[in-house]
């Protein structure tokens, strides 16, 4: 499995994903689920991808194609206008490539070629944007009611995002929060696991203002881990004790 983050804040975009692959507790991997592309002064787009890895390589591999000579192999995610494209562009590959391993006879394994992407990014002129990507193609657009996007397995790190997020956090809280967010994944699921891949885009920058791999020694995610369980058991000591008889207080 993995988990990956996208989040729009006012002064740009922030994403995260971890590394993992596995097919069974004695077959993991680590490939990388972040990809990003940028023409500096006119363009940065990422891409984070969860579920079956060929899926996920084919779709960045076309991709990477269309990249090379993008005025020759149209469409290019680097010849499109605007972000929205990108997404639609992204979103017909994704669905082509399922479907094309579901004609070539493996049916029966639909499920096993899914997979779910997360866009984000942002063109020369525009606002930056971020998309969820369905395997069917079709995407929805991160707003105001949601201004991040999860992928994967969400359900252990969203509390924290939904509780803490807020748009005009600076972007070092932003990753702060992250860091939270995937440490509580990383301690409920053993399929989402270390590196994490981190980047972020300023607005109007077009090149990355801050990228890295987080590797399971680093001493900022240990201290976040380590800092995150003690203040969970301090607030938890600070709650209102319970009685058997009636006579709790608030």
């Amino acid at each position: 499995m993995t988990y990956c983050v996208g989040m729009v804040l006012d002064r740009g975009l922030v994403m995260m994903s971890d590394t993992r692959t596995n097919s069974g507790v004695d077959n993991i991997s680590v490939f990388r689920k972040m990809h990003s592309w940028s023409v500096p002064g006119e363009r940065i787009i990422t891409l984070l991808a969860a579920g079956n890895l060929a899926t996920t390589q084919a779709v960045v591999s076309q991709l990477e194609e269309r990249n090379k000579a993008p005025g020759e192999r149209r469409p290019s995610i680097l010849a499109v206008e605007t972000m929205f494209q990108v997404a639609t562009l992204i979103g017909s590959l994704l669905r082509d490539t399922i479907a094309g391993r579901n004609e070539a006879g493996q049916k029966a394994a639909t499920p096993l070629f899914s997979a779910t992407m997360i866009v984000a990014g942002q063109i020369a002129g525009m606002e930056p944007r971020l998309f969820l990507i369905y395997p069917e193609g079709n995407f929805i657009e991160a707003s105001h009611d949601t201004p991040f996007f999860q992928i994967g397995e969400t359900k252990y790190g969203r509390p924290i995002l939904i509780r803490a997020y807020d748009p005009a956090m600076n972007f070092e809280d932003a990753v702060k929060l992250l860091m939270v967010s995937f440490d509580s994944t990383l301690k409920a699921n053993l399929s989402v696991g270390l590196p994490l891949d981190l980047m972020v885009i300023e607005r109007d920058r077009f090149t990355p203002l801050h990228e890295r791999r987080i590797l399971a020694e680093d001493p900022y995610f240990r201290a976040i881990s380590s800092g995150w369980g003690e203040a969970l058991k301090l607030a938890f000591d600070s709650l209102p004790d319970y009685h058997f008889d009636g006579t709790s207080e608030v």
